[in-house]
């Protein structure tokens, strides 16, 4: 759970690598539709806390870079704008909305801006782990929306014209 299926192991770019299994575990959870998927994310971050936690004791190490269920969340959280009901965008309005939210929340994650990289140290433990990466998410929430409202506005326009 930790490592999100063995992402965590990748030798290069391990949070790279969860965020990018966060992209297909939230198109699996969105399916059912919005409640759904934010209880989903819910759970998801529970059960980080407690698998982040027990990976640090095992490991013998805060933060552990194999652990990356946080980033899964992360991406999740920053692929929320895709979510939204009644959408009917074509596969490449859909990857460019994913695209930009994979790139935002990852350049959020890494520079840990602002009161990101706090939470990060402010917390022990798996609720810290987590939380940085769900700071992230949410930051990167405005730029997948107004992608999503560029790419939707552009399938609008393609469908009147």
């Amino acid at each position: 759970m930790a490592t999100a299926g063995g992402a965590g192991l990748a030798p290069v770019a391990p949070g790279t690598a969860g965020s990018l299994v966060g992209i297909p575990v939230f198109l699996l959870l969105a399916r059912p539709g919005p409640a759904l998927l934010l209880l989903s994310l819910l759970a998801l971050f529970a059960a980080g806390v407690w698998a982040s936690e027990v990976a640090e004791r095992v490991w013998g190490r805060a933060d552990d870079g194999r652990i990356v269920v946080d980033e899964v969340l992360g991406q999740g959280i920053a692929l929320l704008p895709l979510a939204w009901p009644g959408l009917d965008l074509g596969a490449g309005a859909r990857a460019g909305v994913i695209v930009t939210a994979f790139v935002t929340f990852r350049v959020l994650d890494i520079a840990k801006p602002s009161f990101v990289g706090r939470l990060e140290t402010r917390f022990s433990g798996g609720l810290g782990v987590m939380l940085d990466d769900v700071a992230a998410g949410l930051l990167s929430l405005p730029v997948s929306a107004a992608a999503l409202a560029v790419a939707d506005a552009a399938a609008r326009a393609g469908v009147a014209g």
